[in-house]
C-alpha cells in the first residue's frame, strides 16, 4: 500500500502532526504577544517594584510555557519531565548562590588606599 492511498488519508495519520504544527504556531503568536507586554510593561509610569514583579510573572509565564511546548515536555513520559525539573532546579540553586556570594559589594575595585592596608596587613600577618 502506498504512502499516498486514500485509505490512509482517510485514516488520519496526518493530522497529529498538522494539529502539532499548528500548536506551535499559536504558541509561538502566545509568546510573542507575552513579549509585546513586557515592553510595553518597562514604559508604564508604574513604581519600579511593580514593573519588576509584572516582569517576572510575564517572565515565568513565557518561561513554563516555552519549556513545556518546545522542549516536548508535553510530549514526555513523566520520568523525563522530573528530570528535567532537577537539572533545572539545580541550575537555579546553583545560579543563585552565585548570586548570593558575589554580589554588588565584591565586584567594586580595590583602590590605592585600600591595597596599601592590604599590603601592610600581610606584612604584619608574615612577621
Amino acid at each position: 500500500m502506498s504512502a499516498s492511498s486514500p485509505a490512509l488519508a482517510a485514516s488520519g495519520h496526518d493530522a497529529p502532526q498538522e494539529s502539532k504544527f499548528h500548536l506551535l504556531v499559536q504558541m509561538a503568536m502566545v509568546l510573542a504577544i507575552l513579549t509585546g507586554m513586557e515592553v510595553v510593561t518597562v514604559y508604564l509610569p508604574l513604581p519600579k517594584w511593580l514593573i519588576i514583579a509584572g516582569l517576572m510573572v510575564l517572565l515565568t509565564v513565557k518561561f513554563v510555557l516555552g519549556i513545556w511546548l518546545f522542549m516536548h515536555l508535553k510530549w514526555d513520559k513523566l520520568f523525563c519531565t522530573i528530570l528535567f525539573l532537577i537539572g533545572l532546579i539545580l541550575a537555579g540553586g546553583t545560579a543563585a548562590a552565585l548570586l548570593v556570594m558575589f554580589n554588588d559589594h565584591d565586584s567594586v575595585p580595590l583602590t590605592s588606599k585600600d591595597l596599601s592596608a592590604v599590603t601592610i596587613e600581610r606584612t604584619v600577618q608574615a612577621a
